[in-house]
């Protein structure tokens, strides 16, 4: 660097000045210049909280925002103003810099969250060397107001901008363990909905200007929306696990394999259940949690699983029967409310997840954008005779076939008989998509012709997409047009 001024990004902690660092304490002190940034009206928080540490004949750059709620004839509107300023600001900044003069640009909180800090460290760090001091944030100080633990053991937390949109906040507080919202002000109306809805808002406290004389902690639930400053937040802290329901099975899909495809409530029942029960694969995909049973099975024993599910719910459990895919196609849902006709005692929610047939068409394209029928070959459960009739009715009617199931260790020539069966209704060069382990470790997937379908590329972790007459498949791409040719 040619330049000899240093920028000093410095974290001024939430408010109180005793939780100015000791560092942070003697950069302000020893630099040349002190900026700050304030509203319209002047008053500067961040410059309050130092007040105590400057040395009274330093420089002083003072950074008004030309807009913060309010709107803005500036021809670029709100951000054209905002961007102008930042610029006009950092050009202020460089020039101290650059005439040799150390700078402490102060900012409340920590320097590099959520901060306004960052909009002059990202204009001026490729012309000067900046160095940043952290601070405490209002996260923590919200924390300590309570005198509640946030996060404890495994949990996880999850810090929330309020001014995202309200479904974005429900799905990301019903996601997670604790959570902290920031930037109430306006938004807190939205933030109490969500909160609410995610069944959360009992548990959550609001804080107002942690660490400050003007400090206020309250129960969410009890604040008043046109009262909520910007300078607050929500605190959703960490609790021992919830409980589902004693005495109930819920049956919960994982979806297909990427934990990224599993939804939220089945994450939640996953966590709130004292016992789970599934085939052995599929409980490895689920996080361990203190507390909690694990009863692992061979994939063929799904009456038995069944059973277990039904007699420790009997005996005042919660229970979590796991199914990959959605627990209501092929799968446990039906066994197990099958089972639970027996046990009148005991109640059975199903929580659905994505299918593989979604997860599969989604790779090619949208194979399944007309209607289409959902077979499985496995001749384990219903006669062969059964399944071809069915094939031949679906076939015959141009319905697109997902196909579970479709071959096994023990179940090898199903696949071809299948393909020679469709021949006699489809033509030869009819795209099927084969998908293995779809989302999973050793994905595949390819598109090859009816005709060419070889059943040795087929096992028990495939799904197979037959289209119809109108599928259409070019450049590794397949789609059923939704508009069906008129007669």
């Amino acid at each position: 660097m040619t330049e000899r001024g240093t920028l000093w990004g410095v974290g001024l902690g939430p408010g109180d000045p005793e939780l100015v660092t000791v560092k942070a304490a003697r950069v302000i002190a020893q630099a040349d210049v002190v900026a700050y940034h304030s509203a319209r009206h002047g008053r500067s928080i961040a410059r309050g909280i130092a007040e105590p540490y400057l040395r009274g004949n330093q420089i002083e750059e003072h950074l008004v925002y030309p807009v913060t709620t309010e709107t803005t004839d500036h021809p670029g509107g709100y951000a054209g103003a905002l961007e102008d300023f930042y610029r006009d600001a950092a050009e202020r900044i460089a020039t101290h810099l650059g005439a040799g003069r150390d700078v402490a640009l102060l900012a409340e909180g920590d320097p590099l969250f959520y901060s306004s800090y960052m909009h002059m460290h990202t204009r001026l760090t490729e012309r000067f060397d900046a160095v940043i001091v952290p601070g405490v944030t209002s996260v923590s100080a919200a924390s300590a107001a309570t005198g509640t633990p946030l996060v404890q053991g495994d949990e996880v937390l999850t810090i929330i901008p309020g001014t995202l949109p309200i479904d974005e906040l429900k799905r990301r507080l019903s996601d997670t363990d604790a959570a902290v919202v920031l930037k109430l002000g306006r938004s807190y109306p939205a933030v109490r909905e969500a909160l609410s809805s995610a069944g959360r808002l009992g548990e959550a406290f609001y804080v107002e200007r942690a660490s400050t004389p003007q400090q206020r902690v309250l129960p969410a639930a009890d604040v008043e929306d046109d009262k909520v400053p910007y300078f607050s937040l929500a605190m959703l802290p960490g609790a021992p696990a919830r409980q589902a329901p004693a005495g109930s099975v819920a049956v919960v899909g994982l979806g297909p394999g990427d934990i990224d495809w599993m939804t939220p409530q089945s994450r939640r029942e996953l966590a709130e259940a004292t016992d789970l029960i599934g085939y052995g694969p599929y409980l490895d995909r689920i996080r361990p949690r203190d507390g909690q049973r694990r009863h692992p099975s061979d994939n063929t024993e799904e009456p038995a699983r069944a059973h277990l599910a039904c007699s420790l719910a009997e005996e005042g459990r919660a229970v979590a029967v796991v199914s990959s895919g959605d627990p209501g196609v092929f799968a446990m849902a039906t066994a197990v409310l099958e089972e639970a006709k027996q046990w009148p005692g005991v109640t059975v929610r199903v929580i659905p997840a994505m299918t593989a047939a979604q997860a599969v068409a989604s790779r090619v394209g949208a194979p399944l954008g007309h209607d289409y029928a959902v077979i499985s070959l496995s001749d384990r459960l219903k006669p062969w005779d059964v399944i071809a009739e069915r094939l031949s009715a679906a076939a015959k009617s141009d319905l697109v076939l997902a196909i579970y199931n479709p071959a096994s260790k023990t179940r090898t020539w199903q696949v071809g008989a299948m393909r020679d069966l469709l021949l006699e209704y489809r033509d030869p060069g009819t795209p099927v998509v084969i998908g293995r382990d779809v989302s999973g470790p050793r994905e595949d997937v390819k598109v090859v012709r009816l005709a060419d379908l070889d059943p040795a590329q087929v096992d028990m972790r495939c799904l197979l997409i037959v289209g119809s007459s109108q599928t259409q498949w070019y450049d590794d791409r397949v789609f059923t047009p939704r508009r069906y040719p008129t007669l």
